[in-house]
């Protein structure tokens, strides 16, 4: 399978008329082809299946280059992958290397879940993501936060786990003062996923910063917090 096979493939089942409503919603500036997510999976399925993971590398970043929304979602779910064998570090890279490119939540999203994996695979590469809270570029940062989302639903944390929500929760409380709605949003997202496995983590960060954030944000946090007796 090729890049321009794929890319072939997708323009078969391109739907003009939910592309144009795809383009309005997200607003960022590419094509769309207007396919849903479910086809995209079977898709990316169908490709893992025939390919090594030398051309599987190959075929995301042809896709990916393509700027088609739907190519660079079709190229995150090639690498979502719980195990990778060999882990060597290609995929990793291929998936870090995008995230410069973000300029919307959806294609975000998709990437950074597949990122998150490879981060579950090996924690070190976390040194490489909290660069990237401080980077001037939105999209960046709150990457920084929905790639770590694994950390928090793990129910039986070990050590360096618990370091690893400390650690991201230091990025979170340097997020708080953004009045950026995404950035809010993604510290909101952090905390409440938090809460169900790690209650008296999400409560102490608000008490020492939820004055700090946005209404709809703190509001969010806590959704899922249990009432203290």
């Amino acid at each position: 399978m090729t890049p321009a096979a794929a890319l072939a493939a997708l323009a078969a089942l391109a739907d003009p008329a939910r592309a144009a409503g795809m383009a309005a919603y997200h607003k960022a500036p590419r094509p769309y082809l207007g396919i849903s997510v479910p086809q995209l999976d079977a898709l990316a399925r169908e490709w893992r299946a025939q390919v090594t993971l030398e051309e599987r590398l190959a075929l995301s970043d042809g896709l990916w280059a393509s700027n088609i929304h739907e190519a660079r979602v079709a190229a995150a779910k090639l690498l979502t992958q719980s195990r990778i064998r060999p882990d060597d570090s290609a995929a990793w890279t291929l998936i870090a290397g995008w995230v410069p490119d973000f300029d919307g939540w959806a294609i975000a999203d998709h990437v950074c879940s597949a990122g998150g994996k490879r981060l579950v695979a090996d924690p070190a590469r976390i040194d490489l993501v909290e660069t990237w809270t401080i980077s001037p570029q939105m999209w960046t940062r709150r990457a920084a936060l929905v790639i770590t989302l694994p950390w928090t639903k793990l129910n039986f944390p070990k050590p360096l786990d618990l370091a690893i929500r400390d650690r991201v929760l230091g990025w979170a409380a340097g997020y708080v003062a953004d009045p950026d709605w995404f950035i809010q949003k993604s510290v909101a997202w952090w905390l409440r996923d938090l809460s169900r496995h790690d209650p008296d983590r999400a409560r102490a960060f608000l008490a020492a910063h939820g004055g700090q954030m946005k209404p709809f944000a703190r509001k969010e946090a806590a959704r899922h917090l249990p009432a203290q007796k």
